[in-house]
């Protein structure tokens, strides 16, 4: 990505409220034209600050927000020309929902005509062309989000935030609205930056996320990259889910490949990622697919352990199995529902194994 590509931009950016404690620190991050960015992490990461920044509700303390190559920080935020969605909709219930979506445009001086064309393209594109002379109270949860996002959209704006807008909808209206959401923002071209604790969420529309914990981005990639190849323990843990054992770097035998011997004696290979020397300590990462029971199934340089079953659920297109392997009584495989894959008993022994690519030493 060059510099001419980056249409979002924070440069050096940090903030504290109280002028001792950073809430964001030395925030770098930019985005072309175009993408749609999810910032993600627990509460108090920082994620919805930064969010704040962009929109010109909170003032960066230090550092400088560019859109389009100019800097925003003396911009109010009814002058960055960006659309917001929020969680809790943020409709004026006195107006109608065609009043609601010309509220933007009237600001922006558009003439009558121009301004009901617009609001009409705007209720079709979210499916809610014949709504418009409803009350926001009249409206299900999902219409009323819906509405929001038209109006968020109306004006054409070449950037919309989302801050947990599918919070407040139930399960199956949540994952419908990802798609959607996702449709018209490649569809429309624009760029979007997306605030979410959900990290489902955060996978399945994104197409970069950007992990935030303690202020700070710990990693920012594509969905695939960061299950795939998490860069520390934080990540390993908070995408997805995650089995992790404990012990220390016996052998460094290449770039790819180190020996780690378990607190309880067992010594295997993994992928050293953060890891630097022999004698450093480690968390071992290996997801539950990654996993096997089945002896066919396991390659000749598969590592094999064994473990006890504590228990086994049958969830239809997958069993979930929890075991006891090296001391650690929380660690889970998931396999598919196939006629081949054994449904264990609690306290049968058996041996599992996993290939060392799929096994990675991270931070202590």
């Amino acid at each position: 990505m060059s510099d001419t590509d980056h249409f979002v931009e924070f440069e050096r950016v940090q903030k504290s409220y109280d002028g001792e404690v950073l809430v964001v620190k030395d925030l770098n991050l930019a985005m072309p034209k175009g993408e749609f960015l999810t910032m993600l992490g627990p509460s108090g990461s920082g994620k919805t600050t930064c969010l704040m920044m962009l929109a010109g509700f909170e003032t960066a303390t230090h550092g400088d927000i560019r859109i389009g190559g100019r800097s925003i920080n003396h911009i109010p935020p009814h002058k960055r020309g960006i659309g917001m969605v929020f969680q809790n909709y943020a409709l004026f219930p006195h107006m109608t929902v065609a009043e609601n979506l010309a509220f933007p445009l009237e600001v922006r001086k558009l003439d009558k005509s121009e301004r009901e064309t617009k609001v009409q393209r705007a209720l079709d594109m979210v499916q809610m062309g014949d709504f418009g002379s409803r009350r926001p109270a009249q409206l299900s949860g999902g219409q009323q989000q819906r509405v929001a996002l038209a109006r968020a959209l109306v004006f054409q704006p070449e950037l919309v935030l989302m801050d947990e807008p599918l919070g407040a909808l139930d399960k199956q209206l949540r994952e419908h609205m990802q798609f959607e959401i996702t449709r018209l923002a490649h569809e429309l071209g624009i760029t979007t930056v997306y605030v979410t604790h959900d990290q489902t969420e955060a996978l399945t529309m994104s197409d970069r996320v950007a992990v935030f914990d303690d202020g700070r981005i710990q990693q920012l990639d594509a969905p695939d990259v960061l299950y795939e190849e998490p860069k520390n323990s934080f990540v390993a843990g908070f995408i997805g889910e995650n089995n992790t054992l404990v012990g220390e770097v016996v052998e460094i035998k290449s770039d790819q490949l180190c020996v780690i011997r378990l607190d309880d004696g067992e010594v295997f290979d993994a992928k050293p990622v953060n890891v630097h020397k022999v004698g450093d300590k480690t968390r071992v990462s290996i997801r539950p697919e990654r996993v096997e029971f089945n002896k066919d199934r396991m390659t000749p340089d598969a590592h094999t352990l064994h473990a006890e079953v504590l228990e086994f659920i049958y969830m239809g297109d997958i069993f979930r199995t929890r075991l006891r392997v090296a001391g650690n009584d929380e660690f889970i495989v998931k396999t598919r529902n196939a006629p081949d894959q054994p449904r264990l008993k609690p306290g049968q022994q058996i041996e599992i194994g996993w290939m060392p690519e799929d096994c990675r030493a991270l931070d202590a």
